[in-house]
């Protein structure tokens, strides 16, 4: 799917990246545990979360995660933001819990990593 068809899907807004909206996401991971982020080895992750803070941005970084959906309403930071954008780092809010986006993306074709 791409990045234009989840958000459509979870009514998410693209925060930062809207100029990728056409990038493809395989896979998805859904954690507020970074240090279990950090253990993916796959490209082109898509990660879920809840915990909308510099430590998922920094997390997404380190681990080579093209894009976040920050769940449960979570806003991110101006600070958060330019972050984001200078790691080319596609970002999404959405309103809909973790367990939810998990399950929509599930059914619509993405493949979990596990």
């Amino acid at each position: 799917m791409t990045i234009k068809q989840i958000s459509e899907l979870l009514e998410a807004t693209i925060v930062c990246g809207e100029d990728r909206k056409e990038h493809k996401i395989e896979m998805a991971f859904a954690s507020d545990l970074m240090s279990d982020v950090l253990t993916l080895s796959d490209n082109n992750v898509m990660l879920i979360t809840g915990l909308s803070n510099m430590q998922a941005l920094r997390t997404a970084e380190m681990a080579e995660i093209p894009a976040i959906i920050f769940a449960r309403n979570k806003k991110i930071s101006e600070e958060m933001k330019e972050l984001a954008i200078e790691n080319d780092i596609i970002v999404l809010e959405c309103r809909f819990s973790v367990f939810k986006v998990s399950g929509m993306l599930f059914n619509n074709g993405i493949s979990p990593v596990f």
